[in-house]
């Protein structure tokens, strides 16, 4: 397989439009498309539509595609080790993670990751549902969930604190609760699933199995509506921590820290070689966080405080 040819071939599949991608390459329309040939036939497969307006890839091209970024990335690292250079991050990083985390903190760091490494294309697949990580074609995945799969790795990148809360409104009207087990009395918000709650007491654990008139399956509208007075929410600090700095809603219990080990975790598949671009994404935005996170740091005064 011809490097040069598959390089072509991920712009093209990026632009959809073979002219734009070998300009890039110093390359006439022609000629670019004779190298694409030519890589179709070294591999005996369709790679492209070709239309007059606009190219397309097939269902083979697709797989390629996936695949292509992954094959480049390890020969340029061979190439930079074997030349005693540092390899570079190059070619496009697709991320899948959380609505909510990656608006609240991804996207703000993005600026600054993408001025230091100018050679990388971005692609952010912002949703709540799990996707599949090989399947997509995605080179990280930022889960807020133990990892299930032996095909994949997990590189922590921040705790994720989780808390109960509820607004100054709910505990006006209903009162405080001052034990774990005093929720059996209260309205509580849950995620689906998510009705299980565990504290530490001070000789064993605490379970007990909340209940209350609203459930949804998205981490904001929790919050959303404790704030509206609703109920008592288990929310983590990552997406409460300007509500609770600004008292919107107040922290409960906390004399009884919740039992978990949840954590912000950067997911990649273990058969890839750790690509120099996902060694810099993970660097780059574990480094933003810190430890403890900055969320956590920028509440410890207030939740003295309260």
């Amino acid at each position: 397989m011809n490097i040069d040819y598959l390089r072509l071939f991920v712009r093209v599949a990026h632009l959809s439009n073979i002219t734009k991608a070998g300009a890039e390459f110093g390359l006439s329309s022609t000629v670019a498309s004779t190298h694409l040939s030519k890589l179709e036939a070294s591999l005996n497969v369709r790679l492209l539509h070709r239309t007059t307006r606009k190219v397309t890839l097939t269902d083979e091209g697709t797989i390629l595609f996936h695949q292509a970024e992954d094959i480049i990335s390890a020969i340029d690292h061979a190439k930079s080790t074997v030349g005693g250079g540092v390899p570079k991050p190059i070619g496009t990083l697709r991320v899948t993670a959380p609505s909510s985390f990656g608006r609240k903190h991804l996207m703000p760091y993005l600026n600054e990751f993408m001025a230091k490494y100018p050679d990388l294309v971005v692609e952010f697949h912002l949703s709540d549902s799990i996707v599949d990580v090989i399947e997509g074609g995605f080179d990280i995945a930022i889960r807020d969930a133990p990892l299930k799969s032996s095909s994949l790795v997990a590189k922590k990148l921040a705790v994720d604190k989780r808390i109960i809360c509820a607004s100054p409104q709910y505990l006006k009207t209903h009162g405080t609760p001052l034990t774990p087990e005093a929720l059996k009395a209260h309205q509580c918000i849950n995620l689906f699933g998510n009705e299980h709650w565990v504290f530490q007491g001070k000789q064993e654990n605490i379970h007990v199995k909340t209940s209350g008139s609203f459930k949804t399956n998205d981490g904001e509208a929790v919050l959303k509506a404790c704030i509206n007075g609703l109920g008592v929410a288990m929310t983590a600090t990552w997406i409460a921590h300007e509500e609770l700095s600004k008292s919107s809603i107040v922290q409960i219990l906390e004399d009884y820290p919740l039992v978990h080990d949840a954590a912000i975790w950067a997911v990649y598949p273990s058969t890839k070689l750790l690509a120099p671009k996902v060694r810099a994404f993970i660097d780059h935005f574990a480094g933003c966080y810190g430890d403890p996170p900055y969320w956590d740091k920028l509440l410890q005064g207030t939740l003295r405080e309260l």
